[in-house]
């Protein structure tokens, strides 16, 4: 690789994804993790990093041999050092802006590490804030685009927080003043944050951050969602929308021009099945709003069984949203200036007949997207429609 890489990132299990801009000719990888323990350990993880453009090379992509790095050995020795306890399941990955650390989420234990994504050093590991039952689990923690944070859904801990970053000089800081107790709060507007109606189960599940890193979109596991405004301390929300406005498990999301795409999927005992797919816009955001305002549109709702929306990419020159339907093996194509479903791509076939595809990315060039394979080994939390025949990278 050059000294300047691009990565792509993608899970095998039940992981994340992300892509960088780069010219057709760049040298690129793309890094899965299995959120499994190591192998014998009851830690750990294990993450795979592949050459992009041997994974190009049509039927002669299943030759190409991944690197593989055991999270319990450098990894977990840091996280022990640091925070008294090893790191358990490892569950997405994200990337800073500059493609210069790897960060790493721990469903479990509720870890976030940090990597030199060059060296593969494990930097810092952080143990995220004890919250509601005394949990915590960190399901995601993206970096923002300006590199000036870390935005973290702690989820059955049910707090949304923030690491403030310096990556020049490696400077990681869980900034305990800036968290919102989603358990606990009140909106803007005097309401519960968690209610039994409006939004029963404030579990964050995916911060989605635009492009300015001022507002991040918190989907929750019950219904409903809030924008909150990331450089505030504490951070504060700006936008309330309830579970009939945002339907549960709300997944993954990209942005468009001045619309924020979000889907809904289903996966929960509460919420089995769902595809929903909204565009919100990125501004117009005021603590003075009242609830549902700005309204986000509705691009599609499908409440049919097995029905699961999860992972989301663009196409070259984001002309088209692919949305991955991992209930019923396809890909939802949405036309990004209409928000018209145009195409459904079905996945079964030759090669699987189940592949339930669980997350997508695509190649810096546009010309490859990757997805990740779910397999038949349930963890305690993984929805059985999750569950197929061979993980791995498709």
């Amino acid at each position: 690789m050059e000294t300047i890489a691009k990565f792509v990132r993608i899970g095998l299990g039940a992981l994340t994804m992300f892509v960088a801009t780069a010219m057709a000719e760049t040298p690129y990888e793309v890094w899965g993790i299995d959120q499994s323990s190591s192998p014998g350990k009851t830690f750990g993880g294990t993450v795979y990093i592949y050459d992009g453009k041997a994974l190009e090379r049509g039927h002669r992509a299943t030759e190409t041999v991944p690197e593989v790095i055991d999270l319990s050995l450098e990894a977990s020795a840091l996280c022990l050092a640091q925070t008294g306890a090893n790191p358990l399941r490892p569950h997405m990955i994200a990337m800073n802006a500059s493609q210069t650390h790897a960060i790493i989420s721990f469903v479990a234990t509720g870890h976030v590490l940090i990597m030199d994504a060059l060296t593969r050093t494990p930097i810092e590991c952080i143990r995220t804030s004890a919250g509601a039952g005394g949990a915590r689990q960190v399901h995601f923690a993206i970096p923002s685009p300006d590199e000036s944070y870390i935005a973290v859904a702690n989820q059955n801990g049910k707090l949304f927080e923030r690491i403030d970053t310096d990556y020049l000089t490696n400077s990681f800081v869980l900034n305990t003043g800036a968290m919102i107790n989603l358990f606990a709060c009140l909106t803007p507007n005097g309401i519960a944050c968690q209610d039994a109606t409006l939004r029963p189960d404030n579990a964050p599940i995916c911060p989605i951050i635009e492009s300015t890193s001022r507002y991040v979109f918190v989907t929750l596991r019950g219904g409903g969602l809030f924008v909150v405004d990331a450089k505030a301390t504490p951070m504060q929300i700006v936008a309330e929308y309830d579970v009939s406005t945002v339907h549960p498990n709300g997944c993954l999301g990209v942005q468009v021009g001045q619309k924020m795409y979000v889907d809904s999927g289903g996966g929960t005992a509460t919420h089995l099945f769902g595809a929903d797919v909204y565009a919100f816009p990125v501004t117009g955001f005021s603590p003075l709003n009242p609830p549902n305002v700005p309204e986000p549109t509705v691009v599609l709702s499908d409440t049919s069984e097995e029905a699961d929306a999860h992972g989301a990419t663009l196409t070259k020159h984001q002309r088209y949203l692919w949305i991955a339907d991992r209930g019923r093996n396809f890909i939802w194509v949405i036309d990004t200036q209409t928000d018209e479903v145009v195409k459904e791509i079905p996945l079964a076939g030759r090669i699987s007949d189940d592949p339930t595809p669980d997350l997508l990315a695509t190649s810096p060039n546009g010309s490859h997207i990757f997805m990740s394979l779910r397999g038949p080994n349930r963890s305690r939390l993984t929805p059985t429609s999750a569950l197929a025949v061979r993980p791995g990278l498709a």
